[in-house]
């Protein structure tokens, strides 16, 4: 019988707050099938760690901090990256097979969105080229919620989402309190939502308030508006209600912000000039409102995507579940495929985790449904409450302290003697 081969485990874009449960149900699943799969490592801090040869030996790990993994959020546990493997890095490609070939690696687990789902892919076809026989698995992964098809047919919905649904059907409640009690001086409260080209998480603050009692207006980026229609729609509220909470998108068409883009060409929000936010509150003060008083701002920054209070019981039982997944079509259906999550058809929500090519998931993307978005453009649909409301769960996540401060898991940093000769990434040089 063949030896058991080894296993390298990295994570790619921007974390969420139940990435690492994801990673904790890979860790466990490997520990399944000792015959098959030997030592797993997680490539510190994403590819860039493969590159660089840096990767935590993660079954040196003590059983008790891989279980603390589901309560610790964002990526710092074994990090993550935004490094992009261009076509043309060729010199990066076969490192990364130089590495998993001295470390004897025969499993690579890429957790992350679209971008590394391609990524997986073209990895795991040099492998084959250059005769190492690698198995290429991805785990879903993006608050974005937009890996996949808007028919949601290739997944349901990302792990990540529904905790970040939660953080915003929570906050926008609070923030509706703060907007009533402050009204009489501060009629407009304008909270931007992350969401840069799809509207699922502005979307998600319909959650807070299902019966539409709020005086609450949604502008995602798919609208179609601009900031003259959403101070209309601001001042048609202020003189129906006296008050108005605008929960905004980041992508939403406000004009030049002096943006900012990361390596993958994407811009970053809370990096450039401006903020969507502050040009929003500015134009509606300068436009002039129909209530006494000026609007108001709020930016919750990346605190929506680690702030592990706020995530969803269903998220965090998911995320572990698409990641022990992963381990088993990986170790039973071979290379190619990323683990899913997919919903049963009835009343009562229900998933099933199954599997679906890399390449589709690659050359796929999703987008807001139209149907979804309500006649005035400045509000979601029932619908989409129908179908996101399952996601936030209904209690909250059990939280350990310790001398009254959280308790996250604490790898130890045991890793892997280096077998190669240092290396620069090509972006890097």
């Amino acid at each position: 019988m063949a030896r058991p081969k080894n296993v390298i485990v990295a994570q790619s874009g921007g974390p969420t707050p139940v990435i690492n449960a994801s990673l904790r149900g890979v860790s466990e699943a490997c520990k399944a099938y000792p015959d098959t799969l030997g030592t797993l490592y997680a490539g510190f801090h994403g590819i860039e760690g493969v590159l660089k040869e840096e990767l935590l030996d993660m079954s040196a790990q003590p059983d008790e901090e891989i279980a603390y993994l589901s309560v610790t959020p964002a990526a710092g546990a074994i990090g993550t990256c935004r490094y992009k493997l261009k076509a043309d890095q060729q010199e990066d490609f076969e490192r990364i097979i130089e590495v998993f070939k001295a470390h004897d690696i025969g499993y690579f687990f890429y957790n992350g969105g679209n971008d590394s789902m391609d990524t997986a892919h073209k990895v795991a076809q040099l492998a084959h080229k250059r005769g190492l026989d690698l198995v290429a698995t991805g785990i879903p992964k993006t608050i974005d919620n937009d890996v996949g098809d808007s028919a949601f047919e290739v997944i349901d919905h990302t792990p990540g989402y529904g905790s970040v649904a939660r953080y915003w059907a929570l906050n926008v409640q609070n923030a509706d309190q703060e907007n009533a009690g402050s009204s009489p001086s501060d009629p407009v409260l304008v909270i931007q939502a992350m969401g840069r080209k799809i509207g699922f998480i502005p979307a998600a603050a319909r959650l807070a308030d299902p019966e539409r009692q709020m005086p609450l207006l949604i502008l995602l980026r798919e609208s179609g508006l601009g900031l003259e229609d959403l101070a209309d729609a601001v001042n048609d509220l202020l003189k129906q209600r006296g008050r108005a909470v605008v929960v905004v998108s980041e992508g939403f068409d406000v004009g030049e912000i002096g943006e900012r883009k990361d390596s993958f060409g994407h811009t970053m929000f809370s990096s450039s000039e401006m903020t969507v936010q502050q040009i929003t509150v500015n134009y509606l003060n300068e436009a002039g409102l129909t209530a006494r008083g000026s609007a108001r701002g709020n930016v919750p920054g990346t605190d929506q995507r680690h702030n592990v209070i706020y995530a969803s019981t269903v998220d965090l039982e998911e995320a572990y579940k698409v990641g022990w997944k992963a381990v088993q079509v990986a170790v039973e259906d071979g290379s190619g495929y990323m683990s899913t999550i997919l919903r049963e058809a009835g009343d009562i929500y229900n998933v099933r985790y199954d599997k679906v090519p890399l390449d589709i998931v690659a050359n796929s993307e999703r987008t807001f449904p139209e149907e979804w978005i309500a006649p005035s453009r400045t509000d979601v649909t029932d619908d989409f409450g129908k179908y996101a409301r399952p996601l936030i769960g209904d209690s909250w996540p059990t939280i350990p302290l310790l001398d009254g401060r959280q308790r996250f898991a604490r790898l130890a940093p045991t890793f892997a003697a280096p077998k190669l000769e240092a290396y620069t990434p090509q972006a890097y040089r």
